[in-house]
């Protein structure tokens, strides 16, 4: 149950303060800041299945650390 209180990209915290995750059926060219080492159509679940991330910063910093520029 959301508190009313907004957390990060306008998504709201739960009674223990945490945010809500991106669904997994996000594209990433929807994405606030899409991560250019992907597909504009991969999915955020696709992106979590490839580097073993959950969170979007964590996905990109592991991606980078798997596919250097």
């Amino acid at each position: 149950m959301p508190t009313g209180k907004t957390g990060l990209d306008g998504r709201h915290e739960d009674l223990n303060g945490r945010i809500d995750r991106k669904r997994s059926d996000a594209v990433n060219k929807n994405l606030p800041k899409p991560i250019p080492e992907f597909s504009p159509l991969a999915t955020v679940g696709t992106m979590r299945e490839v580097t073993g991330k959950v969170g979007l910063k964590a996905i990109a910093k592991e991606i980078k650390k798997l596919r250097p520029s």
